[in-house]
């Protein structure tokens, strides 16, 4: 039994008031809950996954490796707002009910948008902390050729250039983009792989990320059915047939979604030189970790690349907006 931490406790304890109170004032319609209860329910989620990690085994990403957790939240609104530019030519969802207010609606978009690495991360960890492929997770070994890998990175070039060109036929193959195209390139750098787990007959990893990604689809989906901004698909030929906001088919794929998550973090680890989100990661290259200037200018990019995206995701994705007072008071309804 993990050693007792009140932080961890606190911590726990914090997620499950706030999503109480979310959820209990989303019904009522009380803002900014009834608006922002995606960002709320997604982080007291996040809070209390961490905390139960913490409590099984005395180490988590929130308490334990803070700057690794820290270092998911621009990269994950980075990773997001890639899609969300890809959803323009696209156009497989909308959102409607968008805060009319722009300084509290790009806070939105980047609360949000922060959740999608770290609530899948946190549940991919806690899947591995209860254990549940402890057992299965040994398979078996597969030893790729770097034709296959050079056939991979092809194939994930395409996947990401066809659902551009062809999106009413080719848009779920995007979501496979990141696996096929990053992760023989982790492989060759000797970066944090897929394949060298695979290499070994380690299936843990991918069960793990398959199951997390499909349970962070379903809590997407439940909790942005509920609130009052969200988003809503307009995918083809799959309408009829809906799971919440989703249509039941779009399910299949969360799956690869998170896989394709974990490999591009990787990959952004990889070029950054430094190890991972994970317990134990060393260093990834051997040569220094990206500086303190390197890391502010590096944010300072990150940072203007929202905020163009952002502008982008107002034209050409939000199709409705709730009006609300233009001032700090932004949550009070217009009469």
């Amino acid at each position: 039994m993990a050693k007792k931490n009140p932080i961890a406790i606190i911590q726990g304890g914090a997620g499950l008031v706030t999503l109480f109170i979310a959820a209990l004032m989303l019904f009522q319609g009380v803002e900014p809950f009834a608006s922002w209860f995606y960002c709320f329910a997604w982080w007291a989620y996040i809070l209390i996954a961490d905390s139960i990690i913490y409590e099984l085994k005395g180490d988590s990403l929130i308490i334990s490796r803070t700057r690794e957790f820290l270092w998911l939240i621009p990269w994950s609104v980075v990773l997001w707002l890639i899609f969300e530019l890809l959803n323009i030519i696209m156009k497989n969802w909308y959102y409607a009910n968008v805060i009319d207010y722009l300084p509290a609606r790009w806070v939105g978009y980047a609360i949000a948008y922060s959740t999608v690495l770290p609530g899948i991360f946190e549940t991919a960890e806690l899947l591995a902390v209860l254990g549940l492929f402890s057992r299965r997770g040994k398979g078996r070994q597969i030893c790729p050729e770097k034709k296959w890998l050079l056939v991979s990175c092809i194939g994930g070039v395409l996947f990401f250039i066809t659902p551009l060109l062809f999106p009413r036929y080719c848009f779920p193959l995007i979501w496979l983009s990141f696996v096929f195209l990053l992760e023989p390139v982790n492989y060759w750098l000797g970066g944090k792989s897929l394949l060298k787990e695979l290499e070994k007959g380690d299936w843990q990893k991918i069960y793990t990320l398959i199951t997390a990604g499909m349970i962070c689809g379903l809590l997407w989906e439940f909790w942005n059915y509920w609130a009052k901004t969200k988003w809503i698909y307009t995918v083809p030929f799959f309408q009829d047939f809906k799971l919440f906001e989703m249509p039941a088919l779009g399910y299949l794929g969360f799956p690869p979604f998170a896989v394709g998550c974990y490999v591009f973090y990787n990959f952004i680890c990889l070029v950054q030189g430094q190890g991972g989100w994970e317990r134990g990661e060393a260093m990834l290259m051997k040569r220094r970790t990206v500086g303190y200037p390197a890391q502010i200018a590096l944010l300072t990019l990150i940072f203007f690349f929202s905020l163009v995206s952002f502008k982008m995701i107002d034209a050409y994705t939000v199709k409705s907006f709730s009006r609300m007072e233009s001032n700090w008071n932004i949550f009070t309804l217009k009469k």
